[in-house]
């Protein structure tokens, strides 16, 4: 595992300025965030500097003003929401750097927060400009990056500050390092990998990277029509990526060859027409998925043998859904695999780690999100990970 500093690496920080990258890219609903989880996972890293004395310097986008100023992108707009997550008042500061930042930080005590504006509206931030970090970094003495999800940007606050300042990783960055390391850096084998989702040009590096590193690939969503296909099921008007029932077999064989075993459903739940409950829903074999029949979800005699699949092994990566998990009943795979997952973390005999903006919805809707060893909240960050790419900001770390 690639060795980064951690808060606990630092010494005493009293009066020290401490710039710590956060994601509040929060999503908006009448002027307030609907959302704030990444407030909440940024929360013990900004109050455990702050308890110790720093003047903390708060880093974010919002949005994609690219490199223009607009008032409705302003960090300011999440102001109150930070304010009523981490109970703390906090400064707004209009600039990232110069007089303004240097006299807010005069202004501000030992302890104190603040928060600077939308990183973005500045052209240095996206084109990781040296110069625009080195002006960031003049008024600060550290630099702590705790937004993993921003970590597969190379940007001048994500990337470019770690080169200048003492940098290390937040609370929540190293949670998520450690708990990547353990599913796919250096996991207990058997190792499983779900993988579900619309399409498998979307996921194609994800598959290949992963066909190397776990024992047991289990392909869900519209993605295992494509394999079904693939392997000369005819998957009726199913969505499927006709094109590459070829690569679909090469990532077979590659599997074959590294031994690496493929899971595709045997049963599986069809209907006529996409729509909640309909009146056509079925389960059949997938060799008697009729002409005008939808593949909709795995069947329940398939997720009862991928349980037991679960069952043999140690670790478990999952990232997008088995189904069409929105719509009932084509949800039943995605939560029976899930709270089969959950019991065996819970049981203690599986690490489960699952991210990916649906993954997390699916397993809330499945209630179980609280009971999987990890779960990530970082979309592109998290996919880049699982398609084996070095992230720039977590590489910065650990120089």
């Amino acid at each position: 595992m690639t060795t980064f500093k951690t808060l606990d690496d630092l010494g005493d920080i009293t009066g020290k300025v401490v710039l710590v990258r956060v994601d509040l890219n929060l999503p908006m609903q009448e002027g307030r965030a609907s959302d704030v989880t990444r407030v909440e996972a940024a929360k013990p890293t900004i109050l455990e500097l702050a308890d110790k004395g720093a003047k903390v310097l708060l880093l974010a986008h919002f949005g994609r003003p690219k490199g223009q100023r607009y008032s409705t992108m302003s960090t300011s707009m999440v102001q109150g929401d930070v304010e009523r997550v981490i109970d703390r008042e906090i400064m707004f500061i209009p600039e990232l750097s110069g007089p303004v930042v240097e006299q807010s930080i005069g202004i501000l005590r030992n302890g104190d927060i603040g928060l600077l504006d939308n990183v973005r509206f500045w052209p240095g931030e996206e084109a990781n400009d040296p110069d625009f970090a080195k002006a960031i970094a003049a008024n600060a003495d550290i630099y702590v990056n705790d937004a993993f999800s921003a970590a597969h940007r190379a940007h001048a606050t994500t990337e470019g500050l770690a080169h200048i300042l003492p940098a290390y990783a937040g609370r929540s960055m190293e949670a998520e390092l450690k708990a990547l390391d353990a599913a796919l850096g250096n996991p207990q084998p058997p190792v499983a990998a779900v993988v579900g989702g619309a399409k498998v040009s979307s996921k194609l590096a994800v598959l290949e990277n992963l066909v190397g590193r776990v024992q047991h690939l289990i392909i869900g969503g519209g993605m295992a029509n494509t394999f079904l296909a693939a392997r000369g099921v005819d998957v009726g008007k199913s969505l499927c990526e006709h094109e590459l029932t070829d690569v679909a077999n090469r990532i077979m064989d590659q599997a074959d060859h590294a031994g690496c075993t493929v899971h595709l459903p045997y049963d599986v739940t069809v209907a006529k027409e996409f729509a909640a409950n309909p009146p056509s829903v079925r389960t059949c074999n997938v060799h008697e998925v009729a002409a005008d029949e939808m593949i909709l979800d795995i069947g329940p005699q398939a997720v009862e043998a991928l349980g037991d699949v679960l069952k043999t092994c140690r670790t478990l990566v999952w990232n997008g859904p088995l189904g069409a998990f929105e719509l009932e009943p084509f949800d039943s795979a995605t939560v029976a695999l899930a709270r089969t997952a959950a019991a065996l973390t819970q049981d203690g005999s599986l690490t489960s780690v699952a991210g990916g903006g649906d993954t997390v919805a699916a397993l809330n809707h499945a209630g179980v999100a609280g009971d999987f060893s990890y779960i990530s909240t970082a979309g592109g960050a998290f996919l880049e990970w699982m398609e084996g790419k070095e992230l720039p900001g977590v590489a910065a770390l650990a120089r």
